[in-house]
């Protein structure tokens, strides 16, 4: 979707970050989703993983149709999820990409700079450790970009539009990854992981 950022891109948007800092992205949120696909004690281990790798307690997201083939109910608690904001987010973020080697595919940034991965299994973020009695999970993480002053279109009062000059665009946002984050930006998907019979 995207071509390989080349250093000059990357240095230009440098230049347009320190000339104006009202321009320079930042990290917003950090969300990580952990679907399970049924209540009970799979859904109560997930939790415990996540609120153990996150420090912060997650909540239910429940199921919006009855699936029978599954055995999903409607409004039956199916998934986890915990939103992470500030210095937390950015120390989990770090934690995360180390996981995926600190490599994310172009396709996964969208028009606006926000981007998503997965992680296959949580035993692979640095300092965890595998406890057979929780077993392991996968989950997803989505990070939204900002810049600043885009408040404008949460408040409450005189709530109005980001204008199309100041909204972030997925070339820039991958620049402020790689020079922030020292991330690689790769053309192709990442490779799951074959397992072993």
């Amino acid at each position: 979707m995207y071509s390989t950022l080349s250093a000059n891109l990357i240095e230009s948007f440098k230049i347009k970050w320190q000339e104006n800092p009202m321009l320079k992205p930042k990290i917003e949120k950090v969300v990580v989703n952990c679907c399970v696909g049924k209540s009970g004690e799979p859904l109560e281990k997930a939790m415990k993983i996540i609120e153990e790798l996150t420090g912060q307690k997650p909540c239910y997201r429940r199921a919006k149709k009855t699936i029978r083939d599954f055995g999903i109910r409607r409004n039956e608690p199916i998934a986890c999820v915990v939103t992470l904001r500030g210095g937390r987010a950015i120390e989990f973020l770090k934690k995360a990409l180390d996981a995926v080697g600190n490599k994310i595919p172009a396709s996964s940034f969208d028009n606006y700079g926000n981007f998503s991965f997965g992680i296959e299994e949580h035993i692979d973020i640095p300092g965890t450790k595998y406890s057979p009695e929780l077993g392991i999970i996968g989950m997803d993480i989505c990070v939204s970009l900002a810049r600043p002053g885009y408040r404008v279109k949460y408040r409450r009062r005189a709530r109005s539009r980001v204008g199309k000059a100041h909204r972030l665009m997925a070339e820039e946002a991958m620049a402020y990854m790689i020079h922030e984050f020292g991330v690689e930006i790769t053309e192709e998907k990442r490779e799951k992981k074959r397992r072993k019979k």
